[in-house]
């Protein structure tokens, strides 16, 4: 009789008490511990099983549960005897960053604090031990969401030492989705305030702690995030640091299912006919050598419905990655264009993502997407010139492809019915209607195009209306194949709309910002749009398609500040 499948269970004991659906991957505790680093940070994307691989290392570890290993029977750290008689042995300190989620830097490190506080909590037993003296029996005391900055840095590395006295052995530290409130620290721009207090945690925990055995972090992004003002990454005094990333082969396959296990669970669950489809939806995932590794979040929900959709893509607001494309650059936004209509890109990876470097280093933002889960490396050579590491990249599945056009779309849901009133008038080259719609789309979200870090008034309009023309290329998707800033004929056109259904007009826009020493008003703007498609003969792309030239219609876009008029 197939398990039963229990959604969102991050309790290791809970799963196998209660015969819920699991894919055994014990085995990472076997690797982990012959590999025998000191401090390991390994990065997945979100809703990977990190917190569940956790939660099994501290459930496996931890002195709490000595003499408790009989939820592993069966499982495949449990057939060594060396493995056995490491069960329950460890002095295991145990916190998750994953709630540290604030929109300034004071709520955030209250946040943190109270997190330290509640760990310290545990251990309260500590207060009637003769191990400790009175100035010590004060420190704990004085833990608490309000201590001052010293004692929180110091707190990890001095509860490492009571506990050493107290058990009298070594402690092992794993710290769950370290990464948060970095990552929140840059969205809300309070990012080197928090880096230095990482920094300083960091150090005395993992750096300065004598009393550390082993310790394992994990989350998004690499360890060496870092400050582009600073040049140092938030682990630059942890030169012991082992960093496994995507595209590292160690753990290769224990976060995330491989498709032997995918296709297994299908055969459990009576739904073998579906291979095709879970691989298209949901596989894509590459970890070192170990490629075709499914997301488990979507499969586990999967089994449970048996529906397909984007189970993944939706656990979170995706917050960060709707910022960078939006606010992106022009080349941002046509090459989000060319991944949604299935092609490949050749990018620069550097896996040291630099947070500040976001607004200004297009590297910083593919890579960030590649360790991330959005993005899969397809293949990778390294630039012997340059030493730069290239990897050609797609859009890992069918899942991830239908989060970012529901992404996009929602880019235009501020302007109402206008931006799907705009398709319409242009799909019946209405253009006094299209003048109409596209004014009041631009009124409602030009802004929301321009990054906070440079104000709308130092910025090209480009940001708007690269994102205008993605959301054309999602809108219409079904029906046009929509190219931007590609050679053809003499020059470079901004838009072509290639119909896919012949019955449907072609379509050539040029956009031009007015400027004012050369052009006497918006209307001359326009004018010179259009002079400009017909002069470097940008309808050349069509006609070479089969497509004559009277069913190709052009029009002249022309911007200044807000205000836009289109002429045909």
């Amino acid at each position: 009789m197939a398990r039963t499948v229990g959604i969102g269970i991050q309790s290791f004991e809970k799963l196998i008490t209660e015969n819920s659906f699991y894919i055994d991957k014990t085995d990472f505790i076997r690797q982990w511990w012959e590999n025998r680093d000191d401090v390991t940070l390994i990065t997945r994307p979100r809703r990977f099983g990190k917190t569940l691989n956790m939660n099994m290392l501290e459930r496996f570890l931890s002195v709490e549960y000595s003499g408790r290993g009989k939820v592993f029977e069966g499982l495949a750290i449990w057939k060594e005897e060396k493995y056995r008689n490491l069960q329950g042995i460890w002095p295991v300190i145990f916190l998750s960053f994953a709630g540290i989620k604030a929109p300034s830097f004071s709520e955030a490190k209250k946040g943190l604090y109270y997190l330290i506080e509640k760990l310290y909590n545990r251990y309260e037993f500590l207060l009637k031990e003769d191990s400790l003296n009175e100035k010590e029996r004060e420190f704990i005391k004085n833990i608490s969401a309000n201590m001052d900055d010293y004692s929180a840095i110091s707190s990890l590395g001095t509860l490492s030492e009571f506990l050493y006295r107290y058990y009298g052995r070594k402690v092992i530290i794993l710290l769950d989705e370290y990464d948060t409130p970095l990552q929140e620290a840059w969205v809300y721009g309070y990012w080197q305030e928090m880096v230095e207090l990482i920094r300083g945690l960091f150090n005395s925990t993992f750096k300065t702690n004598p009393y550390l055995e082993r310790a394992v972090m994990t989350g998004i992004t690499s360890g060496h995030i870092a400050s582009c003002e600073a040049k140092e990454s938030i682990f630059s005094d942890l030169n012991h640091l082992t960093v496994v990333t995507s595209t590292s082969e160690m753990y290769g396959d224990c976060f995330g299912f491989t498709e032997e296990e995918v296709f297994s669970a299908l055969d459990e669950y009576g739904m073998q006919d579906k291979r095709t489809d879970v691989k298209r939806w949901y596989d894509g995932f590459t970890f070192g050598e170990h490629r075709d590794i499914y997301n488990p979040w979507s499969i586990i929900n999967y089994l449970k419905t048996g529906r397909f959709a984007t189970y993944w893509a939706n656990t979170s607001s995706n917050g960060l990655v709707d910022k960078l494309i939006r606010e992106g650059s022009a080349e941002i936004k046509i090459s989000m264009e060319n991944l949604l209509k299935g092609e490949h890109l050749q990018k620069e990876i550097d896996e040291q993502i630099i947070f500040d470097q976001l607004d200004t280093d297009e590297s910083a933002i593919w890579s960030l997407f590649l360790a991330s889960g959005y993005l899969k490396a397809e293949s990778y050579m390294l630039n012997e010139e340059t030493g730069a590491d290239i990897y050609e990249l797609a859009l890992t599945n069918k899942e991830v492809q239908f989060m970012f056009r529901k992404m996009i779309k929602k880019w235009f849901t501020r302007s109402g019915t206008v931006y799907n009133g705009f398709i319409r008038a242009l799909l019946q080259d209405d253009i006094k209607s299209m003048n109409a719609y596209m004014n009041r789309v631009a009124l409602s979200t030009f802004s929301y195009f321009d990054s906070g870090r440079n104000p709308s008034a130092e910025t090209q309009p480009e940001r708007f209306y690269h994102g205008f023309v993605l959301g054309l290329a999602v809108e219409l998707a079904d029906r046009y194949i929509i190219t931007s800033n590609r050679e053809s004929g003499f020059g470079r056109y901004d838009v072509v709309m290639e119909p896919k259904n012949r019955t449907d007009n072609a379509i050539v826009m040029e956009f031009k910002v007015r400027d004012s020493r050369e052009e006497a008003s918006l209307e001359n703007t326009a004018d010179a749009a259009l002079k400009q498609i017909r002069d470097q003969r940008y309808e050349a792309v069509l006609e070479n398609s089969g497509i004559s030239r009277e069913r190709i219609r052009s029009y002249g876009f022309a911007f200044e500040g807000k205000e836009v008029l289109i002429r045909g």
